[in-house]
């Protein structure tokens, strides 16, 4: 039999035993992040101060990299230019259609499931099925909208949407709000889910109106959802690239960031010069500044959709 002393001497190891197992159980997940997350984020910021083409050897540059990038490359500044104003153009378009939409599919009493369902497949189509279709659809020879237009007589001949720099901006923004409007449909339709109902009963008895309903009640309540919209969505704006590069670089002969560059974004001159002209340590330091305008964005939409009460 097992005396006194070894019992006490088994408990200890036990509880260690115990404490260890949770640790274990995370280790695949921390050595999964630490090789494939963590370390590719160090080693770009190191490989930011070298010039280095992937075959010879790394020459250290220091800040020469981010000068050139933040002084002499105005594409640069054109990236950014046009990443912005395309966000400036779908953003506010997919939250307040997305809202009113979301509302009317709420307040359905037949077809709601329909319209649900309608609206949420172009999220989950490919972006390439949808760079083919805008492709298609906007293209000067063959395209619908020309064909359309003409026929109504509104217009004489086609127009060259693709090449016209403005108009390829707006095309990208409807392709972005086409792609992405059921998804925010689909979060603020959860957000009004959510909503107790005994909030319109009260306000149905105090004899609001659907308007004074949807402005007094539901858009308050809404307000952490179109802050969470809002970020997100700036972010993935900051890192639009699927969009411009199927449009332009598709079916059609590939060309990079489409006329006068004027749908070059961020993330297509990222990848142009790091795996087209091969300059990894150029295309590190792109990577970086995005990043950087990431964290700016980010924080100014978050102060600016919250009120001073919050911020409080």
């Amino acid at each position: 039999m097992m005396n006194a002393q070894t019992v006490v001497n088994s408990k200890p190891r036990k509880r260690l035993g115990l404490r260890l197992w949770p640790y274990l159980f995370s280790l695949p997940f921390v050595l999964l992040y630490l090789a494939f997350q963590f370390y590719p984020v160090v080693y770009s910021f190191f490989l930011s101060f070298h010039e280095w083409n992937g075959v010879s050897e790394k020459r250290f540059v220091g800040f020469s990299n981010y000068v050139t990038l933040f002084t002499k490359d105005p594409l640069f500044y054109k990236s950014i230019y046009n990443t912005v104003v395309i966000m400036l153009m779908s953003l506010p378009t997919l939250i307040l259609s997305g809202m009113l939409l979301a509302y009317l599919i709420f307040n359905m009493v037949n077809g709601r499931m329909f319209f649900q369902t309608a609206n949420f497949l172009p999220y989950i189509t490919t972006p390439v099925a949808i760079g083919f279709i805008f492709s298609f659809m906007f293209d000067w020879q063959t395209g619908i909208i020309n064909a359309l237009f003409v026929k109504m007589g509104l217009l004489k001949d086609g127009i060259y949407w693709l090449q016209d720099p403005w108009l390829s901006r707006i095309i990208i923004a409807i392709m972005i709000v086409w792609r992405n409007l059921g998804y925010f449909i689909a979060i603020y339709l959860a957000g009004m889910t959510a909503i107790s109902q005994d909030v319109y009963e009260a306000a149905k008895v105090d004899g609001a109106t659907a308007l004074h309903t949807f402005t007094r009640i539901t858009l308050p309540l809404l307000r952490n959802i179109s802050v969470f919209l809002i970020v997100t969505s700036i972010i993935g704006s900051l890192q639009l690239f699927d969009e411009p590069k199927l449009l332009y670089g598709g079916w059609t002969a590939s060309q990079v960031g489409g006329p006068d560059n004027a749908a070059l974004t961020i993330i297509w001159k990222f990848v142009n010069d790091s795996f087209m002209n091969v300059r990894f340590g150029y295309g590190a330091t792109i990577a970086y500044a995005l990043f950087m305008l990431i964290v700016v964005f980010s924080i100014a939409s978050y102060k600016l959709s919250m009120g001073k009460g919050d911020q409080e």
